[in-house]
Formats: C-alpha cells, structure tokens, sequence
C-alpha cells in the first residue's frame, strides 16, 4: 500500500513535481506524516527540491507532542528545518484558520495528515479551513491522501451527523461519527458540494492512495501504525476512539494519563465489576470487556485509583464503538447517578454547547440518560445513520479520480 507521499517520485506525477519545485510551498502536516521508509514529508519535499517555504501545524502542534485542547502558540511550535512553523491552534477560535496574510505567502498549499477516521478528530477540519482560505485567495491545493487506519467500509458507518445548531470545531460539517473517508475523501466532497472544480487546473487536487484495500483495517498495510497524537497509540486505540472520545464529555476518565487511553473508562464513584456485567448483557459485538482499576498520572482523576473497565477489540469488523461506548455511559450514569456528571466546561472553543452535545450531534443522548431511559434507547438516539451516507463513501473513489493530481 503506498500513501500519497510514497508516490512522489513516481512518473506520472512529473507535472505535480514541477509545479512543487516552481512554487513557494505551503504544507500542512504533523510528525506522523512519513512515508513507507519512515521518512517525514518535509524530508521528502526537501529531496524533491519542492523544500516548505511555510509550514502549518494542526492541534498537538507539529511535533504532535501538546495534549488535546492543550493551545500551542507559534512561537512554541517544533522546529520546521529552516521555514516558519505557523501553529493552526492557538487561543482563539480565528486561529484554527490560515489568515490572508500567511495563504498571500505561498501558491500552493500541500496538505498531509494522518486522521484516525472519526468526526471529532479535529485534523480534517484544520485542513478543511485551511483548503477554504487557500481556495478564497486562488491558491491551489493539494492533498496527499492516506488511508483510513480503521477501514473504508460503508458497512461500519455509524452516528447520525449534528443537528442545526451542533457544529463546532470537533465537527465543523454534518459528517457521521465513524465516517468511512480519507481526509482527501472528504475534503474532496465537501470541495465539489460547494461547486470547486477538482483537478490540477481547479481548486483541489489529489495524489491517491495506491493499493488500499478499503474493507481492511491498519493492521493490512505492511507498514507500522504512527501515532498521530499523543493518545493514539496503537491501531487498537483508533477502532475504539469514535466511543472512546464521548468520554471526555462527561466526568468519568477515559485512560489519559495511562498507557491505553480510550481503551480504559472509570472513575472512582463506579464499581468496575457492576459496570462489566451490565455492558455483557447489553451486549458488546466485537469486544471484550473486563473490569479494571487504574490511577491515571495526569487529566481526570488525576494521582486517584479509578474503577471500571478495559475494552479489547476482537472483532474489528463486528465492533461498533459509538454504540458500545453509549451504552458504557448509560450503565455508569445509571450506577452512580449522584456523583456521574456530564462536562459544563468550554470544548474546544464552544462555551454554550455541553461537550456531550457536540460530540454526539445533538442534546437527545445527554436528555435520555439524565432521564434514566435504557441503554438500548440511547444507542438508537445516535447510532443509525441515513442510507444515504453510503452512497458518499461508495462514490468517494470515483470522485477521487476526477480531483487526480
């Protein structure tokens, strides 16, 4: 399986090649963004002689070593070999977007990110933003497309996209949670929803994967997965983090501060053994869950022994993660209704939204469980999505090709 980086040098992408060496380069990226040989994208920029004349850094920062929502300033940002690194995550909400002053530095803007294949992961929203300011300047951008570590397949779709009024920066567009698509997938979509003309002499273009197979997780591509984030460890961390993440919108930890964040839940109100058997008889397709106590060294909780439990994936292809998780927070709301709580705390930008509201898409799974209502009743307030949605994921391919670099 080759990313677009991989096939840089490749023949038929002269024209592309000519185009990076004649222009001032703008590049989108973070420390995962290496090619087969372990080689970042900078470095194979540099050997190409198409070297960054501006570099921008989407959350984590460039060196991918900030924790989630933790701000990093440009003038903290990692070393970028010579060009300013531009941080695309500051203090503001006007700082996840490229200003007119910094896209008026460069012709093109090359985009390469690895996302995780869940719509809270805010990196394909970065790099929407900033394919937005580079379109309103004339500037052309260019994806170098990597596959989605957790599959392709139109089958694992799952939650519905935001309501009215739910959109935010973990979500900036109606997207399912667990949305099937590259980034270059649904940069592409939304370019063309909006009447971009795709290509080489249009708005967007694309290098492709090469030999991905869609219906197959990370663990196919015969090459290691690279954390893209401080808590995304492994392949594993990834399958679980569309559930994982609705998490952080409550009081109960999800891991950080431990060795396998998203994959442990607790707190120290709940008991880990009530919690397990509940999920067991709700059921868990796909996973095995077993009851855990655990300290974690940092975020919620900090430095107190939690109890909970510890999902392991043994079905990628079973395994639905938005509906295990909702149902795992259910049963701990309905466990300790006195001490669970849902998070009130800004998130990421929004003041006025619960986080729970905005990673869910609307205040329907928040109501149902501070009413008591079942668990199974949650799940089916957020997991299905329409049919239609298949359609985008099965037509992203063909679209693709007709934004080729």
């Amino acid at each position: 399986m080759l990313c677009g980086l991989d096939q840089l040098f490749d023949g038929p992408l002269s024209a592309l090649r000519r185009r990076l060496r004649d222009a001032r380069v703008g590049v989108l990226t973070h420390a995962a963004a290496v090619d087969r040989r372990g080689r970042h994208a900078l470095e194979v920029l540099d050997e190409l002689g198409a070297s960054a004349s501006l570099i921008f850094s989407p959350e984590h920062g460039l060196g991918a070593v900030a924790q989630a929502e933790e701000i990093v300033p440009t003038s903290a940002a990692a070393d970028g070999g010579g060009a300013p690194v531009l941080s695309l995550y500051g203090e503001t909400r006007e700082s996840l977007s490229p200003t007119a002053e910094h896209i008026s530095q460069i012709d093109v803007l090359l985009v390469d990110l690895v996302d995780v294949g869940s719509r809270y992961y805010t990196y394909v929203w970065t790099a929407l933003l900033a394919a937005r300011a580079a379109q309103a300047a004339g500037v052309h951008v260019v994806v170098l497309d990597r596959p989605n570590p957790i599959s392709g397949d139109p089958a694992t779709l799952e939650g519905a996209p935001q309501q009215d009024g739910f959109l935010s920066f973990v979500g900036l567009e109606p997207l399912p949670i667990r949305h099937a698509l590259t980034v270059a997938e649904l940069l592409a979509h939304f370019a063309e929803r909006d009447g971009w003309p795709l290509g080489p002499d249009g708005a967007l273009s694309v290098v492709p994967t090469r030999g991905w197979e869609r219906f197959r997780c990370a663990d196919a591509w015969a090459r290691p997965f690279v954390m893209p984030s401080p808590n995304m460890p492994t392949l594993e961390t990834a399958l679980v983090y569309p559930g994982g993440c609705l998490v952080e919108g409550t009081n109960l930890s999800e891991g950080r501060g431990t060795t396998v964040p998203f994959q442990l839940v607790g707190a120290p109100f709940l008991d880990g053994r009530q919690l397990a058997a509940a999920l067991a008889e709700s059921g868990t397709p796909g996973a095995q869950v077993r009851p855990v106590s655990f300290r974690p060294w940092f975020e919620k909780h900090e430095g107190k022994v939690c109890y909970g439990v510890m999902l392991h994936v043994t079905n990628s292809q079973l395994f639905r993660p938005v509906a295990t998780y909702l149902s795992l927070i259910a049963h701990a709301q309905a466990q300790a209704p006195a001490d669970f709580r849902f998070r009130t705390e800004p998130y990421e930008f929004e003041t006025t939204i619960p986080a729970f509201d905005l990673l869910t898409g609307s205040d329907a799974a928040r109501n149902a469980i501070t009413e008591g209502r079942a668990a199974n009743e949650v799940v089916d307030l957020v997991t299905p999505v329409d049919p239609s949605w298949r359609e985008v994921v099965i037509a992203a391919e063909q679209r693709l090709e007709r934004a080729r670099a």
